[in-house]
């Protein structure tokens, strides 16, 4: 279970407690609210999220206006952690760029994983204009390719500069996924064991052959303070503590699961030379 959803099931517990302390019925409450009886039931349940009003009348049908600002905080916060990629990308995939360099700019310590490709922090210029030429036809918003690769290009430049430092590891299986064509890829391949030089980065590569761990998809961790998991339809932000403890339990699996230094790139040779 995500963070997002144990804050809709605890925010439908409450609402529940609430609506059970005016001994009103869930029936009774939908029938006195305008609503589909189903409606009270899915909002308790988790099932759905409702919206500032409803919970507005929620409070009022149950006399407790002033549990009010505390659940409308509670919804916000629910929304803001999962935001539908129709949404991030309204303003252009550009703009998305440019939030991660204001992020990536106050991070001292930036690790991700990532089973199919390298991260954007890690991709040369073709290769991230593939990607995101396939987000923008995927996903839609605006076609702004040429200023959203030059800003995946200036994000870059926090490897180098500043006192942040990165620990990356990607899925032996990223080092043969097909972006662009065979030359772009390489290019791509080549590029790492460059960065692999870089003192402030680690980069490791977990093996096709490794161990399961259990079911994970890719994430990138902001300090210890946030969690970014890209999904087909969504961005979730995470930033509930017992769920950022276990992104450090996923990632430190993975470090140990990991090769690095010439083990990383003798993988990295093998699917330049494939």
């Amino acid at each position: 279970m995500t963070g997002v959803e144990q804050a809709k099931q605890a925010l439908g517990a409450r609402l529940r407690e609430l609506r059970k302390e005016a001994r009103l019925s869930g029936a009774r409450l939908a029938d006195l609210a305008g609503w589909q009886p189903s409606k009270v039931s899915k909002i308790e349940h988790g099932r759905q999220v409702p919206t500032e009003q409803d919970l507005a009348d929620w409070c009022q049908l149950t006399k407790s206006e002033l549990a009010l600002p505390d659940l409308v905080a509670t919804v916000r916060n629910v929304n803001a952690a999962y935001l539908e990629w129709k949404r991030v990308v309204a303003g252009g995939h550009a703009r998305r760029q440019r939030q991660s360099i204001e992020l990536e700019g106050v991070t001292r310590l930036v690790r991700g994983f990532d089973p199919l490709i390298p991260t954007g922090l890690l991709q040369t210029r073709a290769y991230a204009e593939a990607i995101l030429r396939r987000c923008i036809d995927f996903v839609g918003g605006a076609d702004d390719l040429a200023e959203a690769v030059e800003a995946r290009m200036q994000r870059q430049r926090v490897l180098r500069e500043g006192v942040h430092k990165f620990h990356f590891l990607i899925g032996e299986p990223a080092l043969y996924t097909g972006v662009g064509d065979d030359a772009v890829r390489i290019e791509q391949l080549e590029h790492l064991l460059e960065l692999m030089d870089l003192t402030r980065l680690v980069l490791g590569v977990v093996p096709k052959t490794a161990e399961f761990l259990y079911t994970v998809t890719n994430f990138v961790m902001y300090d210890r303070r946030r969690v970014h998991v890209e999904t087909a339809t969504a961005q979730l932000t995470i930033t509930q503590p017992g769920e950022l403890a276990y992104y450090d339990r996923v990632f430190a699996a993975l470090t140990e699961r990991a090769v690095y230094a010439d083990n990383a790139g003798a993988l990295i040779a093998t699917a330049i030379s494939g």
